[in-house]
């Protein structure tokens, strides 16, 4: 027996599959154009565990054996976004929670840090956050839309997720975000990226506290980005998957 999931019922689910495969194969040229891709997400609930005592190191005939008691420090959550074309990590954020002013933050960040991009896109899932009130309003700002944005819950653009998220993704806009369909995490490259982190460092990682865990996560993303950075080669075409 396996699991299986049958995905829920989206007339927008090619059209979404192939639009974030496009933007990852045309990542390079938009790059040469001005245009910046990232793949974005966040990584929550991080947990600052210190060992109480240190690891057995590997020797012949022998695994590496680590103790399994722990004194826990407290979580931190981290907001990152992925250059496409480069591979680099840009304005990594770390902070207690990940709220909707924290990933409007993290976004403000990573515009600010390439004042010659004419153009920014972000793959992202659908979380709430993603599709704000006060992102909205802040990429309405930023693209210079003089509309009458509505009033969240009742009417116009802030009415529902639906409608701020379709601003948010009008291609018109200096910053547009581009969602993946529901339960498709894959689609998003960054997913691999924080694999990267988590089989690396996270892992086998003791942390002493929740400053300690942020400052080493911060670390290997600077070791990262100047040692290891390289694009993704990405293969999938948007084609049905197998059963």
């Amino acid at each position: 027996m396996r699991y299986w999931l049958t995905p829920p019922e989206d007339e927008q689910f090619d059209t979404k599959v192939g639009d974030i495969c496009e933007l990852y194969r045309e990542a390079p040229a938009l790059a040469q154009a001005g245009e910046r891709v990232m793949s974005t997400d966040e990584l929550t609930g991080v947990q600052a565990l210190e060992r109480q005592h240190p690891a057995l190191p590997l020797a012949p005939g022998k695994v590496e054996r680590r103790e399994f008691e722990y004194v826990r420090h407290g979580t931190r959550s981290f907001i990152i976004s992925r250059d496409v074309a480069t591979g680099q990590i840009v304005e990594p954020y770390g902070g207690p929670r990940r709220t909707e002013a924290d990933f409007l933050q993290h976004v403000q960040g990573v515009i600010a840090s390439d004042a010659t991009a004419r153009c920014w896109h972000f793959v992202v899932d659908n979380l709430d956050t993603h599709r704000s009130e006060s992102l909205v309003r802040w990429v309405a700002a930023e693209s210079g839309v003089a509309l009458d944005l509505g009033e969240k819950g009742k009417r116009g653009i802030l009415k529902n997720r639906q409608s701020r998220a379709a601003f948010l993704s009008d291609p018109s806009h200096r910053v547009v975000f581009h969602y993946t369909p529901k339960h498709t995490s894959w689609m998003n490259q960054v997913e691999i990226w924080l694999s990267i982190l988590v089989r690396k460092l996270l892992k086998r990682g003791s942390f002493t506290s929740v400053d300690d865990l942020q400052q080493k996560v911060m670390g290997f993303i600077n070791y990262y980005n100047r040692t290891m950075a390289k694009p993704f080669k990405w293969t999938y075409q948007g084609k049905v998957l197998a059963a």
